[in-house]
């Protein structure tokens, strides 16, 4: 029998159904595993081995010919401890939350138990659920897999830290700003931020969802693409209560790469990226190339305005409220302009590695490569395409126009291929 540690959640999913393992081996085998690497990332903050090993059973004994079984069952998954669990605590790492324990389930929560996953824990984020730095004062910090004197950024800090280090297949984060996007940078893992509209956001704590804040999107973390081309359909469409959330299906046939058009750049012009990190930009670059798409060098328009927009929206610059939604719209409608030329984007997720456990940064310019995705709204896929000096991760960022979240997976899957993707960390073995 193949390790279930380091497998697919596609993997375990067929092997499940097959009987070549059961849920409960897989469920318990992830369980021990965060026992054991748990104590030097501090990733899951609340662990839930006795319902997992029940509802494994459960999964197992219907698992029969005759029963229809969720494209997800049996296979064990995380989330961000800012969704609702029921019965189980949801503190977003906020000392007032600490004995929150709601009766329902976030919408995204639900939807992946219909689907036949199990619940294993829930991870350690930043205050609120909001910030680049994985601390808190109530379960404190998270620390990096493959480097434990670095941070997995943030916010969906330990759900990236415990997908890259073994300890679940699957996660749900969020992502304001870059929330799902750094911390797979950081962790070497595959993370999709869809298009805006696409995921409610309902019972995640900070998260209002509607037309108030556009921006955050709920979306799935894994060590494969094409776990994430699994879990998207399970996460998708109106849930009644999220009004921002629109009634679009995927497509049934999504386009093949031979011929897209995709614009890439190594540089915003407003943080400078290491060497290491340009390179991991143009060997995906090359690799989109090698794939059949036609790549042309050229950076998308309106980047400094974008972060302009953005410090406006968190407070840090003044602007009045109408032209804050002004400046706002005319952003988005250069990224239309410029996503009618091209099918993706390819950028980098951030200037460089993964920061020192706990080191002073400033947010504002570390999320230059992210937030003008955030305004637009356009889908993102973060995939693993280099190493740094330092032995660290280093991932890239593929965008697609809106509603094309499938080509830009299907064009992450390809740099995934070529550049071989998420590794395991050595540093916590």
């Amino acid at each position: 029998m193949r390790d279930v540690i380091g497998a697919s959640a596609g993997w375990l999913a067929r092997a499940i159904r097959s009987k070549q393992v059961s849920s409960l081996e897989v469920v318990r085998a992830h369980l021990d595993h965060i026992h054991t690497v748990n104590p030097r990332l501090n990733a899951v903050v609340f662990a839930t081995a006795e319902s997992a090993i029940k509802e494994a059973r459960t999964a197992d004994r219907h698992n029969k010919r005759k029963n229809a079984l969720g494209p997800l069952h049996g296979v064990p998954f995380t989330a961000k401890d800012i969704f609702n669990t029921a019965g189980l605590p949801t503190t977003a790492g906020l000392r007032m939350l600490r004995t929150n324990v709601p009766d329902h389930d976030a919408t995204v929560v639900a939807r992946m138990r219909r689907a036949g996953a199990i619940l294993i824990g829930k991870t350690n984020c930043p205050p609120g659920g909001v910030g680049s730095d994985s601390w808190n004062p109530l379960h404190g910090g998270t620390r990096n897999p493959y480097d434990i004197n670095r941070s997995p950024g943030g916010s969906s800090s330990g759900e990236a830290a415990i997908i890259a280090a073994g300890g679940s297949p699957l996660g749900i984060g969020s992502d304001s700003g870059g929330s799902i996007r750094m911390p797979a940078s950081y962790c070497g893992i595959a993370a999709l931020k869809p298009t805006a509209g696409m995921v409610p956001v309902t019972g995640a704590y900070g998260l209002p969802g509607g037309i108030s804040d556009p921006r955050s999107q709920v979306g799935p973390m894994a060590r494969y693409v094409s776990d994430l081309v699994l879990t998207l359909p399970v996460l998708i469409g109106p849930d009644g209560v999220d009004s921002g959330v629109v009634p679009v299906p995927l497509p049934k046939r999504t386009a093949q790469l031979p011929g897209l058009k995709v614009a890439w750049y190594a540089d915003d012009g407003l943080m400078k990226p290491t060497p290491s990190v340009a390179a991991a930009v143009r060997a995906a670059a090359k690799a989109l190339s090698a794939a059949g798409c036609i790549v042309t060098e050229e950076r998308m328009p309106g980047l400094t305005e974008a972060e302009q927009v953005t410090l406006g929206y968190w407070g840090r610059k003044h602007m009045s409220h109408d032209r804050l939604y002004r400046r706002w719209d005319a952003f988005r409608s250069s990224v239309l302009k410029f996503m009618s030329n091209f099918d993706l984007v390819l950028s980098p997720v951030a200037p460089d590695v993964a920061p020192l456990y706990r080191a002073r940064s400033t947010p504002d310019h570390q999320y230059t490569y992210t937030i003008p995705y955030s305004l637009s709204g356009n889908p993102c896929v973060v995939v693993r395409a280099g190493t740094s000096p330092e032995n660290m991760p280093i991932g890239v960022q593929v965008v697609a126009r809106n509603w094309n979240d499938l080509v830009a997976l299907r064009a992450a899957r390809a740099i995934e291929r070529a550049l071989g993707g998420w590794r395991p960390a050595s540093v916590i073995g």
